[in-house]
């Protein structure tokens, strides 16, 4: 009996063990300027969410219909599905019916666009049309982060990024980091001068 107990228990306990470890797990994203997201994604499109079906495929994805409504960035190419993780913990989107978003997001091998938490997804807002008009202006820019005193650019071609360390500037939601004719780069924020940064 007590040798059964043994065989039995210890396996019992490595596999509570690793479902714990495999639960610990979440996803992880780099902060990211939205610019950033918009010029490093495969894909940026516009469009209302129709439907969700689970468990689809062999990954048991998340599938939505949508209505693709613009491409901002991307192959020319009509998407009536987006597809994601199935849970938050493995950077799945949750997205809900009736509503049009703004989608940075990548083409998998087999033509189809897949998002995660790390891709750049919001309430779609009329201001985006301008913002991302700006930001295609800036793709040739670096936008450098700041978390500390002291910090710097090094280069004319970046944009220092200071929102998280004197809070609320606008440089997260309102503001993009263009390309100026003389090959520098500057904060610009739409009804407001040009403002370097």
């Amino acid at each position: 009996m007590m040798s059964w107990m043994k065989c039995c228990v210890f396996p019992l306990v490595l596999l509570c063990m690793w479902q714990l470890q495999e639960g610990a797990h979440a996803c992880t994203c780099p902060l990211t300027h939205p610019q950033t997201a918009f010029c490093q994604s495969g894909v940026v499109i516009r469009a209302k969410v129709l439907a969700k079906k689970t468990g689809v495929g062999k990954f048991n994805d998340v599938k939505y219909d949508i209505q693709h409504i613009a491409t901002f960035r991307g192959p020319e190419k009509l998407f009536g599905t987006i597809y994601t993780a199935s849970n938050s913990a493995a950077c799945g989107v949750s997205l809900t019916r009736g509503v049009e978003y703004l989608i940075t997001g990548r083409m998998r091998s087999d033509g189809s666009l897949y998002i995660s938490l790390c891709d750049y997804i919001v309430p779609w807002k009329s201001s985006h049309t301008i913002l991302v008009e700006r930001y295609s202006m800036g793709c040739d820019c670096k936008i450098t982060r700041c978390d500390s005193v002291p910090c710097g650019i090094s280069g004319p071609t970046e944009c220092l990024w200071t929102e998280k360390l004197f809070g609320d500037s606008g440089q997260d939601k309102q503001c993009a980091c263009i390309k100026r004719r003389d090959g520098s780069c500057v904060w610009y924020k739409e009804a407001a001068s040009p403002t370097k940064g």
